[in-house]
């Protein structure tokens, strides 16, 4: 009997000693180890005519214990800290921070990852673009208008105009775009131009008026984005227009 218990408190401190191994370790070795010192154990225990059958018992105890006490390896594919099972995000990149669901965080809750928002912290509920940073809704230079079928400016033009070159000196670092917009009376093309020849005479007057030539750009976008029906003539007159873009 005694016996017994030293071969059990030596299997035991073996198989549990071998289960605190690396788990690669553990998978084949100890698994080996524990049914060996479960024979061991169940040959003690039985002896005589039945230490074969005690013995086998005993193994097959032994690799069944070890199992229970060898460490289950935890797969992470990309390694961002959150297991394979619960990661709803599988490959993230490296480096980049995650919630406790694997998915890369967004702290200002504005619908762009924090590895990709340009403007951190953006207050709650304001429209965003693709960097994270706040919507700059385009600004119409209501009043300004041009001589029919020319892109010469109309007089009472010049008085809005030169507001408007007074906010710019002022803000020497803010580069707009001048865009030019047009109805759908006449071809796409002839608009296309006509707005582009619009949004230069607005940019050439700005620059007159002391605006860096550098911080502004002419384009022309003709009957493409209306923002009326063209189908009547109050809804032709609002698309006809200038608009201010100020640029990211």
């Amino acid at each position: 009997m005694k016996k017994l218990k030293v071969i059990v408190v030596v299997a035991v401190l073996f198989i549990t000693g071998c289960a605190s191994q690396r788990p690669w370790y553990n998978a084949l070795i100890c698994s080996v180890a524990g049914g060996a010192a479960g024979a061991a154990i169940g040959g003690g225990a039985a002896g005589g005519r039945e230490a074969g059958i005690g013995a086998g018992a005993g193994a097959v105890a032994g690799a069944l214990l070890c199992a229970a006490l060898t460490p289950q390896a935890v797969l992470d594919a990309d390694g961002d800290g959150v297991p394979d099972s619960a990661d709803k995000c599988p490959n993230t990149p490296v480096g980049v921070k995650v919630d406790a669901t694997g998915c890369p965080l967004d702290s200002d809750r504005d619908g762009v990852t924090d590895d990709k928002d340009q403007c951190p912290g953006t207050p709650r509920g304001v429209k965003v673009n693709q960097l994270g940073c706040p919507e700059r809704e385009p600004i119409v230079l209501k009043g300004v208008n041009f001589a029919y079928d020319s892109a010469e400016l109309t007089q009472p033009s010049h008085a809005i105009l030169d507001g408007v070159a007074k906010i710019l000196t002022k803000h020497p670092d803010l580069k707009v775009t001048i865009a030019g917009h047009t109805d759908s009376m006449g071809t796409a093309d002839y608009n296309e131009k006509l707005s582009r020849r619009r949004a230069e005479s607005v940019m050439n007057y700005l620059i007159s008026r002391g605006v860096k030539s550098v911080n502004l750009t002419a384009v022309g976008f003709g009957e493409e984005q209306p923002i009326a029906s063209n189908d009547e003539v109050e809804g032709r007159a609002k698309n006809r227009r200038v608009e201010l873009q100020p640029q990211e």
